[in-house]
């Protein structure tokens, strides 16, 4: 009888110890922040995608992100920002936030990654040809789109996201943040995987742990 138990209760440790294994781990599928960041409403969930349009990860990410924010609690808010790690990145940033500042972002947003990665149309670093696009494809008076690109409030949340790219602690895109204090990435969430899975099984690897912290975050704001 003494066995029985013996065997059973190491059954019972193996199927736990196999199940925390399963679960994402700190310092491996995620990491904490260097600091924890300010979110825009406490009483939210802060999802944050940092991203950029010239990279083709970023690009190909998009479309199931786009499907998984779809799904997300009412309580669960996303949000994008341009990652400005270098000069060359600053266009792409103004780009986002031009969109946003006259409502094309729902219309344009996709369409620019399109135009970028797989018509090959838009530079990425270049102002004059990102703003060319905009015209265009809004309908919209060049000058109207000029002056929006060029503007200080346009200017002030590429200054923002410059500063966010450098506190949170990222070291590419496309990173998510959750709760402003928890960061994965799509090499961290894949780290315990081999290294030939698909794109496809990789990205929602990523979710999957976006989805684990989203619930973490939930748990701890129970408590509090």
């Amino acid at each position: 009888m003494k066995s029985f138990l013996a065997a059973l209760m190491l059954v019972f440790t193996a199927n736990i110890n196999a199940e925390a294994q399963a679960l994402p781990q700190q310092g491996n599928e995620y990491i904490l922040t260097p600091q924890v960041m300010a979110t825009e409403n406490p009483a939210k969930i802060e999802v944050i995608e940092l991203f950029w349009y010239g990279c083709p990860h970023c690009y190909h990410l998009d479309p199931q992100l786009n499907g998984w924010v779809k799904k997300l609690p009412k309580d669960v808010d996303f949000k994008r920002i341009p990652g400005v790690f270098r000069a060359e990145w600053v266009p792409m940033a103004k780009a986002f936030y031009t969109l946003e500042a006259l409502n094309l972002t729902e219309k344009l947003h996709a369409n620019l990654f399109e135009a970028i990665h797989n018509q090959k149309i838009v530079k990425p670093d270049s102002e004059a040809s990102v703003i060319d696009w905009i015209t265009k494809q809004s309908g919209l008076d060049k000058k109207k789109v000029e002056d929006t690109f060029n503007s200080f409030s346009v200017s002030t949340k590429v200054s923002r996201a410059m500063q966010y790219s450098k506190t949170s602690g990222a070291t590419g895109v496309p990173a998510i943040f959750v709760d402003g204090k928890y960061y994965t990435s799509v090499k961290m969430a894949t780290s315990s995987l081999p290294d030939d899975i698909s794109t496809e099984r990789a990205q929602t690897e990523l979710l999957k742990v976006v989805d684990f912290l989203i619930t973490k975050a939930s748990l701890k704001k129970a408590k509090h």
